[in-house]
């Protein structure tokens, strides 16, 4: 038992004061009483909580009025600001602001979360291990227990209920969401101010952000008066003053063994990398055809984009020998065949990645082909008990689904011809001219070639079309439509690769951390946090600067700043200020604080996370993190991981200054 307890902490336990994204029903009171001497109370908790919202298309948000406003990010909202827009009127380059309710035009497949409660699970889940199953067995059991519990919480509820596995399989909570599907564009400034700098500025630091917008949510076509809401706190932040943050990070690998690392390092993330530089090329080709060619390719380059840059900085963790050796001197240490497992499992996993990735992991660059691959396994999952579906599928999750499914959204037919010839190109590359699949898909005709021909045979962008085969079984059946057949074509392969990851490398994996998390589990949850899992999580730091290559870096940036950087580039883009800020400048106070560094432990996801005082009070919202807080990945330093956000003083100034949005900082600062 003492070796498997220097395990766990060993993998778990923060080494820096303010490390760690926590789960709200584990708060760090005793880590925080500690450093900073404050203890948030059950209250305190419930209001910051009930408060946060999670963006289903990845991002975090929170209430920020009494009339249902959300605020977040520019490039978190930027999706349904995309989709808003048109040929006559770009709204990421251009901005919007609604003038009355009535304006507010509504996203066509945004859904936001709320969290109102969480139970834990565990006993329920790890209950349904038997003597002498197999780990795939177990894990397989697992997840129909889960989907189970879900199913009961949302028939019970009619909430949103998700099981969320934490500590790598040791712990099992129970998540349940109030689900809001009516959600509005309010605000959104100038794309240009809202990623001032580029790609050449992204995950750096000191910055010049103003990356906002403003949604409100509806509910029987009224907006939304929310009992939990952030008030506004104009008076800037303070050197080294206490501040937290609720978001939803993504995902974090700080509890992975080594030989998970390498292949995240090798393979995984490799790939991902790969496959980010070709869709760049294509989609920066793409939009050079011409300006509409250039609003269509905006949003989803600049998720590539940021993408690349984020991935790169795992890779380049990844490849420090000296985080990796690290690693290795700690698992020598450790006697248990846990390790061991999970370096034969992910050995095995090699073996077979390349056709996964490539049929079941990759959905070949189209939107249509993901949809076609939806509607069909969709056909074939509810004929099943919904505990014996694949997990998407599940019944509770139905509703979440068909949203993102029967999406309005405009599909562009060039671009998605553009992205499938170049996936093709890499899927024949990658699994080999001869490889039979690859003949299948391709059927003796040039990636380009095949790729026109699947695109004009699609008839999935007709969202009446879509719900026509998802109600009729026999019309899917019978369906000539080309992404139908290719979807067809792909799935029982995908299929079995998908259920021989699951069984060789998921569930021995979670089997095995099991054992090297197993000791004193129950204390020891108290004392640490889990890896990331897109669920809300709150991390403490403060306003702090730090060192980098010998000088100090501020903790804050100004609007004196903003106009110095764009007048040192000569108004070259992408340090170019639009019209409306260039006229403002001399009404804009100089010294107001406009983006934080802060110690905050976050991670891609926590985007839009606000930034809240001791008090329970806005006082930022993140949008980035510097270039260090990459490797937060896998490891977090106090002394260089920085969050950064847009300062709550910057943000109402410009909207009343130089955005003249008096009704918004009436309602947004409200008593």
């Amino acid at each position: 038992m003492r070796i498997v307890a220097f395990a766990w902490l060993l993998f778990a336990l923060p080494t820096f004061a303010d490390e760690g994204m926590w789960t709200f029903n584990r708060p760090p009171i005793a880590q925080m009483s500690a450093v900073y001497g404050f203890k948030p109370d059950a209250k305190w908790l419930e209001h910051v909580q009930l408060a946060s919202v999670r963006f289903n298309s990845g991002g975090s948000g929170s209430f920020v009025s009494s009339s249902g406003l959300v605020l977040t990010n520019h490039h978190v909202g930027a999706d349904c600001i995309n989709k808003l827009g048109r040929k006559e009127a770009n709204l990421i380059e251009e901005g919007f602001h609604a003038a009355t309710p009535k304006d507010e035009p509504r996203c066509p497949d945004l859904e936001l979360n709320v969290l109102v409660a969480i139970s834990e699970v565990t006993k329920e889940v790890k209950g349904v291990e038997k003597a002498g199953m197999s780990p795939a067995d177990i894990n397989t059991a697992q997840k129909q227990k889960m989907t189970e519990l879900e199913q009961a919480c949302a028939k019970a509820t009619s909430d949103r209920c998700d099981v969320v596995t934490l500590y790598q399989g040791a712990a099992f909570d129970l998540y349940r969401y109030h689900k809001y599907t009516d959600v509005r564009l309010v605000f959104a400034p100038e794309g240009q101010i809202a990623f001032f700098g580029g790609d050449a500025d992204n995950f750096t630091y000191p910055r010049f952000d103003y990356d906002m917008a403003l949604f409100r949510v509806y509910e029987g076509d009224k907006p939304l008066k929310p009992q939990h809401f952030l008030k506004w706190v104009e008076k800037p932040l303070q050197d080294g003053e206490l501040v937290f943050t609720s978001g939803n990070p993504g995902n974090t690998s700080r509890l992975l063994t080594v030989a998970q690392l390498e292949t995240l390092r090798d393979l995984t993330l490799a790939y991902r990398h790969e496959d980010l530089q070709r869709v760049q090329k294509v989609l920066q080709a793409y939009g050079k055809r011409g300006v509409e060619y250039e609003r269509q390719a905006h949003t989803p380059l600049f998720g590539t984009e940021n993408g690349l840059k984020a991935i790169g900085g795992y890779l380049a963790g990844l490849w420090d020998e000296k985080l990796l050796a690290q690693k290795r001197g700690a698992e020598l240490a450790v006697v248990t065949p846990g390790i061991g497992e999970i370096a034969k499992a992910q050995a095995n996993f090699r073996t077979f990645f390349v056709p996964w990735y490539e049929t079941e992991n990759n959905v070949l660059g189209s939107k249509l082909f993901g949809i076609a691959r939806q509607l069909v396994r969709l056909a074939e999952e509810r004929q099943k008990p919904s505990d014996q579906r694949l997990r998407e599928y599940r019944e509770s999750n139905l509703n979440s689904l068909e949203l993102a499914l029967f999406s309005p959204a405009p599909i562009y037919p060039e671009m998605e011809t553009a992205l499938l010839a170049s996936a093709l190109a890499d899927f024949q590359r990658r699994l080999g001219a001869q490889d039979p699949t690859v003949l299948n898909v391709l059927a003796g005709k040039t990636a380009e070639i095949r790729a026109q021909e699947l695109i004009a045979g699609c008839a999935l962008a007709n969202v009446a079309v879509r719900k026509k085969l998802a109600a009729d079984p026999q019309a899917l059946a019978e369906s000539k439509d080309t992404m139908i057949a290719l979807a067809k074509l792909l799935d029982p392969q995908a299929r079995q690769l998908r259920k021989r990851f699951e069984d060789e490398v998921e569930g021995p994996v979670k089997a095995a951390q099991a054992q090297i998390q197993a000791a004193n589990q129950a204390k020891r949850q108290l004392d640490t946090y889990p890896d990331a899992t897109f669920t809300l999580r709150l991390s403490f730091g403060k306003l702090a600067g730090y060192e980098e290559n010998g000088q100090r870096v501020p903790p804050w940036t100004t609007f004196a700043g903003l106009f110095a950087k764009s007048d040192a580039a000569h108004g070259a883009h992408p340090w170019n200020l639009p019209k409306k800020w260039q006229a403002a400048r001399d009404k804009l106070k100089s010294n107001t604080p406009m983006n934080l560094a802060t110690t905050n432990d976050i991670i891609g996801g926590n985007s839009g996370s606000p930034v809240i005082n001791r008090a329970g009070e806005l006082v930022g919202l993140i949008f980035d993190g510097n270039i260090q807080s990459l490797a937060g990945n896998f490891a977090y330093d106090e002394r260089y991981n920085r969050a950064i956000s847009v300062a709550a003083p910057a943000l109402l100034e410009a909207l009343d200054v130089v955005y003249g949005a008096k009704a918004l900082v009436k309602e947004l600062t409200a008593k």
